[in-house]
């Protein structure tokens, strides 16, 4: 599979939090929490976000103190898709081209990818077009019974993006993806839940105490053997099994050269809870 490179991610977290247009950004004892914050447009993406979201996408790859990563959305809705008066005829639009606007689209979903923090998307309200994307490219998704979902792009013109063509046929086979890509029907979350699509429904006052207990969860886990995991499962459907094998026993020597595993195995012995630093 290539050279594989280690790099060491800083273990410090910018003490001066900023302030951005579009996103409320939230550091709290190692969990980021990632806000779409234009209520007015349920949160529709303008060229503001998506240059906003490329740059603490980018920022939270390389820091170690970051370990688990929520994305939501103010005001009852999660994210209505892109902001099409931004992107559509030209008006208010920040690029000459939507050529050049659908590269700051596959920064930002190529940035979540490559985040080897472990993410949840806590959706509430409208989830469409690339917001349900980027719902979608998170490791797990917690819905209210409110969430709704959709691929609307046919219906304004306009075929997959934000990794829809890559992501529905893994999540739900490619017979049932077409049926959502062409037909852009808008669908329940406990239809999303019955296709695979989400890892929980719950009502919605039960939802943020669920999220903050997988969380608690997730901090307690060892963050580079997470890493190791989810980068594992991200490329299992593009290699062999013998290059599966090759790649967990080049990943077991990474987690042996940390001192998280001989701590887990330590914390066994001695019949403790482990405490993981991530280094």
């Amino acid at each position: 599979m290539g050279l594989i490179i280690v790099q060491e991610m800083s273990t410090t977290s910018d003490a001066t939090p900023k302030n951005y247009e579009t996103l409320l950004v939230d550091r709290v004892d190692g969990v980021v929490t990632i806000t779409f914050n234009r209520p007015k447009s349920k949160n529709a993406v303008n060229g503001a976000m998506w240059i906003e979201l490329l740059e603490v996408l980018t920022e939270i790859q390389h820091n170690g103190a970051d370990r688990v990563v929520v994305l939501t959305g103010a005001a009852g809705d999660f994210c209505s898709g892109a902001d099409l008066v931004a992107m559509g005829d030209g008006k208010g639009r920040a690029h000459s081209h939507s050529y050049y606007s659908m590269r700051e689209v596959t920064g930002v979903v190529m940035a979540l990818a490559r985040l080897p923090q472990p993410t949840i998307a806590k959706v509430r309200g409208v989830a469409v077009g690339v917001g349900c994307n980027i719902a979608f490219g998170c490791d797990l998704v917690v819905a209210s019974e409110t969430a709704r979902f959709s691929q609307i792009f046919s219906k304004r013109g306009m075929s997959l993006d934000g990794g829809g063509s890559w992501l529905l046929p893994r999540r739900v086979g490619m017979h049932r993806a077409k049926e959502l890509a062409f037909f852009a029907d808008i669908i329940s979350a406990a239809e999303a839940d019955r296709l695979g699509l989400v890892n929980r429904v719950l009502p919605d006052t039960e939802v943020d105490a669920f999220v903050a207990d997988w969380v608690q969860r997730l901090l307690a886990l060892p963050p580079i053997a997470l890493a190791q995991s989810k980068r594992l499962l991200n490329n299992s459907m593009n290699v062999t099994l013998e290059e599966a094998l090759d790649d967990e026993g080049v990943a077991q020597t990474v987690n042996f050269s940390t001192k998280d595993t001989p701590e887990a195995i330590a914390a066994w012995i001695e019949k403790r809870n482990p405490v993981f630093k991530g280094r």
